[in-house]
């Protein structure tokens, strides 16, 4: 099994100021809009792997992450300590 890195998800600002959020060749981001069009916030679309979504919708999926970051675990400080 390789060991493959995921591309980070790249900001793209059109001539017309539209800002998009690409991953993988499609509409993506976790942290907010994928596409404002024309730089208005009123008008941003919410895009999770190319799909999109409504903004309310779009909050559901992004609390429904499941796991725990790398640098958290549930053991706490003590994982790594032998007793």
């Amino acid at each position: 099994m390789e060991n493959k890195k995921f591309e980070p998800t790249k900001k793209l600002t059109k001539a017309d100021g539209t800002i998009a959020y690409i991953w993988e060749g499609k509409y993506h981001n976790w942290d907010g809009p994928a596409l404002i069009p024309q730089g208005e916030r009123k008008k941003r679309e919410y895009y999770l792997y190319g799909i999109k979504y409504t903004e309310k919708l779009w909050k559901e999926h992004c609390k429904q992450r499941e796991g725990l970051p790398w640098f958290k675990s549930p053991a706490g400080k003590a994982a790594g300590a032998r007793v």
